[in-house]
């Protein structure tokens, strides 16, 4: 039995698929830390940060590496499908960097009122949302 050299790739959000390629390399951020994955890696099952997904594809498209923005989720490596299930993502050529860059400076203002407040669960919130502010705008500059 041959060993493959390459795996498709998905990212599954409730709007559909947003990405779907074959790939010779998985790069992901998991809740325990950096994840590397190439072809014929046993099954795994891992929760996602919210950070950059990086697909080097194959040869044929010259090294190209593919960069998606993940808002945290669920990886799950299996007989060389890589699937990933999130609540969003996106490519970086499909993110608009100017309403990434105004959804950091609210979550810049609303962080720093649940701090002067001392309203836990709203800095919480707020933490969040710019830490996907951030990821998007760090992914976007890929292009």
């Amino acid at each position: 039995m041959t060993e493959a050299k390459e795996m498709t790739v998905q990212v599954i959000t409730p709007d559909g698929i947003t990405y779907d390629h074959h790939g010779t390399y998985v790069s992901v951020r998991t809740v325990f830390g950096e994840m590397g994955i190439l072809p014929n890696m046993i099954g795994t099952i891992a929760r996602l940060e919210i950070d950059e997904v990086k697909i080097r594809r194959p040869e044929d498209k010259k090294g190209q590496v593919d960069y998606v923005a993940v808002n945290g989720g669920i990886i799950e490596v299996n007989q060389n499908v890589v699937t990933i299930i999130a609540d969003s993502a996106e490519r970086d050529r499909d993110i608009d960097t100017s309403r990434a860059e105004r959804a950091k400076i609210k979550a810049e203002r609303e962080l720093e009122e649940a701090k002067d407040q001392h309203t836990i669960d709203a800095q919480r919130r707020a933490e969040i949302a710019l830490r996907r502010a951030v990821n998007r705008l760090n992914v976007s500059k890929h292009l």
